[in-house]
């Protein structure tokens, strides 16, 4: 089984891709998902961010604002929260790994922003990267999430650029299509190509 990373900044096509994995068949993995359900199931998870952040969790609840506000201004806080939670994620996401693994599955797909950062990309056999244009990511932001050009761009600005991916990936997929079905088209012939190769090696 092929396991194969995916990550993006916002507005690049990450959801086109996915769906493109889905529809041949693919486990696809969310680490941000898994880490909502972690704060959902996960008690030791939580003890140690109350003993990391007294005060932000209460009745086996993540108090996720008061948190925020400790580790906005704070980067060794943001470091320690990142930590702690990416271990817990990792743990996890292992094991759905496994589990499509042992269903068969002749691909797994790991979705994470910071797949590269929080060093997941060791989890997968290729890290694929989707980019896109600057403009073409904040008009799609702005209808997605019905935000200001201003606001659209200051969420880019804040993440990394094309650059990072070209160089951190082993693949970089450029979303430029016109709509988002037009990309996942082209993603589906990527993909299966991809797959294909593996179970061939």
């Amino acid at each position: 089984m092929i396991v194969i990373g995916i990550t993006g900044g916002s507005g690049a096509g990450k959801t086109s891709a996915l769906l493109a994995l889905k529809s041949l068949g693919a486990s696809v993995i969310d680490c941000d998902a898994v880490y909502h359900a972690l704060l959902q199931t996960s008690s030791a998870m939580l003890d140690e961010l109350s003993q990391r952040f007294p005060g932000t969790v209460s009745g086996g609840q993540l108090d996720r604002a008061a948190l925020a506000e400790i580790v906005f201004h704070n980067a060794q806080a943001l470091e320690s929260l990142n930590s702690i939670t990416h271990r817990y994620i990792r743990t996890e996401t292992e094991r759905m790994i496994q589990s499509a693994r042992a269903q068969g599955a002749a691909a797994c797909a790991v979705d994470a922003a910071a797949l590269i950062q929080s060093g997941f990309n060791a989890l997968c056999d290729v890290v694929v990267g989707v980019v896109a244009g600057r403009e073409t990511r904040i008009a799609r932001i702005m209808r997605r999430d019905g935000l200001t050009h201003e606001q659209a761009a200051a969420r880019i600005d804040a993440q990394p650029d094309d650059s990072f991916y070209y160089q951190n990936c082993d693949c970089v997929l450029k979303n430029d299509s016109a709509t988002p079905a037009a990309f996942t088209q082209s993603c589906i012939q990527f993909f299966s190509d991809l797959i294909r190769r593996d179970s061939h090696v």
